[in-house]
């Protein structure tokens, strides 16, 4: 069937009842979490086919919690390579060697991950496909009527055919240059800083491909980030004026550029993919309205210096996913989706003021400062204690480890850490192969909510019936030192669950789906639960109502 065929077929087809514009990794992820609790969507994309361009390649330590709850990780990680350093290079010296530092920031995951971006699409749309959902290729979104009830979308195929089709829901991953933001008039604020330079090439150089490399060339910087693959390097150059030129011109000044920093010979072959680009450092004010939302680059675009955009558009698409799967199976009230904006226009807002402070140092324009640094960094390489608290600090920028809701429409009350609104599986390799943890990550990988009670007799008896009432959008679990057979509870014979998070007898603890907490506290759990419910506008659906695993 030709894309216009498809684009058709889309009067008369029925039952869709969200429609996910753009097929990159955001739309991907927000379809994958949509079809994986049931509900009906069409995932469409202008371009006639997968990108075969080379695009985002860091992947941080909270994307790749994200693909172990999503099921995707193990293919990821099995295909990437993992960054732990950032060295710095002048005039033939390795000036410092920067060390990931996460002893503040438990995670089972302390590294950035190196992965195409075609790669990571490859692996999200073979996981789609195993939902049996198809991307439509060749298919542009053209325009939209967005109603009280519903959103009529207008569609064109590649060979012009038009159509147009009834949805419940829009949601717009269609990048920077977004129809779906556009239409809505939502307005992209902010400014464009520089110009720069990307390549990617093979490159014949001693240098270690688990950091990334930065290098001050005078007049400007150059970075090396490394691919998975043994010798392929994605190359950065801040100094870049007018058109990049021929792409083996342009790995001749990489290769002139890069040896006068290291001191030493390099050579730089024939760029694969050369890119001129503004950076720009944009966001909307709002993510959404009434029955239509954007997320990743169609809502916030910014420097790739720190490699936040397309962890922060997953990230956007994670969070918004399940709320509208709520919404679109009756068990959210109409205030529900307003928790989206609330908690990701914040997080867009400080990444813009983030990512436009590593530019600043990626670039490092100042002269006075750049002359100073070698001192600078002589400093740090003397004093240990420094040293680690810069590493701290990079990380805890970079990874998404330390963004939270506790300001969020959705968050509740509650003493303990992990406190309502932060992320709880905190939990570093040791801890999490422990088997009150590792069976409290796993219960993660459900697409419900999570309601965890610890060691409480008197809830247990009431834990099967309350499950059974919520059993359409909560899985709830106890848990005590051996499972003696019972249904529902979760064994922590060494007590490390409880300890990791804070949890006395008698305490719970509300997960949502994406495995932020939203409320704990101690005793009266059923009671709490139904307060909950009706504070936030769950609607608990009647007993025996179909789960979606």
């Amino acid at each position: 069937m030709s894309p216009g065929e498809a684009a058709d077929r889309a009067s008369v087809r029925d039952g869709a009842e969200v429609l996910v514009v753009g097929a990159g990794p955001v739309g991907l992820t927000v379809a994958h979490e949509l079809a994986r609790r049931g509900i009906r969507i069409r995932v469409v994309d202008r371009a006639p086919g997968p990108a075969d361009t080379s695009r985002a390649l860091a992947t941080h330590a909270r994307t790749l919690e994200i693909y172990d709850q999503m099921g995707v990780l193990d293919d990821l990680l099995a295909r990437g390579r993992k960054v732990e350093h950032f060295t710095l290079h002048r005039n033939g010296r390795t000036l410092i060697r920067f060390d990931t530092d996460y002893s503040r920031l438990a995670t089972r995951f302390p590294f950035t991950l190196m992965v195409d971006q075609q790669i990571t699409e490859e692996v999200l749309r073979t996981a789609l496909a195993g939902l049996g959902v198809r991307i439509e290729w060749g298919v542009e979104l053209t325009g939209f009527k967005a109603g009280a009830d519903g959103v009529r979308v207008a569609l064109a195929g590649a060979d012009g055919t038009r159509a147009e089709q009834d949805v419940g829901w829009l949601v717009g991953c269609d990048g920077g240059h977004s129809l779906v933001r556009k239409v809505l008039g939502l307005p992209l604020i902010g400014d464009s800083s520089e110009t720069w330079l990307i390549a990617d090439a093979m490159v014949e150089v001693d240098l270690p491909q688990d950091s990334i490399h930065w290098m001050s060339v005078g007049g400007g910087t150059v970075m090396l980030v490394p691919f998975p693959e043994p010798g392929r390097w994605r190359l950065l150059d801040t100094a870049v004026a007018g058109d990049a030129g021929e792409a083996h011109e342009v790995g001749r000044r990489f290769a002139g550029k890069i040896s006068r920093a290291l001191g030493r010979p390099v050579r730089v072959h024939t760029p694969t993919w050369v890119s001129v680009f503004s950076i720009q450092q944009r966001m909307v004010p709002a993510m959404g309205s009434g029955r239509c939302f954007v997320a990743g680059d169609a809502a916030h675009v910014h420097s790739p210096a720190s490699g936040q955009g397309m962890n922060t558009g997953i990230q956007d698409g994670y969070n918004l996913a399940w709320k509208l799967a709520m919404a679109v199976r009756g068990l959210a009230g109409p205030g529900f989706l307003e928790s989206y904006p609330a908690e990701r226009v914040p997080i867009g807002r400080a990444l813009l003021s983030s990512t436009k402070n590593a530019t600043a140092l990626v670039a490092l324009r100042n002269s006075a400062l750049s002359g100073l640094m070698p001192f600078g960094l002589a400093f740090v390489n003397a004093v240990p204690a420094v040293k680690s608290r810069i590493e701290r600090t990079i990380m805890a920028s970079m990874s998404g480890l330390r963004l939270g809701y506790p300001d969020s429409p959705l968050t509740g009350t509650g003493d303990g850490r992990p406190g309502p609104g932060d992320r709880v599986a905190r939990f570093e390799a040791a801890a999490a192969a422990s088997p009150g943890c590792a069976a409290l990550l796993d219960e993660l990988r459900d697409p419900r909510w999570t309601f965890l009670v610890f060691a409480d007799p008197g809830f247990e008896r009431d834990a099967a019936s309350m499950s059974e009432r919520h059993a359409a959008w909560l899985s709830v679990r106890t848990v005590a030192a051996s499972p003696d057979g019972v249904p529902g509870r979760l064994a922590d014979p060494d007590g490390r669950l409880a300890a990791e998070l804070d949890a006395a007898a008698g305490t719970w603890l509300l997960i949502r789906p994406d495995g932020y907490l939203a409320a704990r506290s101690g005793g009266g759990a059923g009671r709490a639960l139904d307060d909950y419910c009706a504070e936030f506008g769950i609607a608990v659906p009647a007993p025996g109502a179909a789960v979606a695993r």
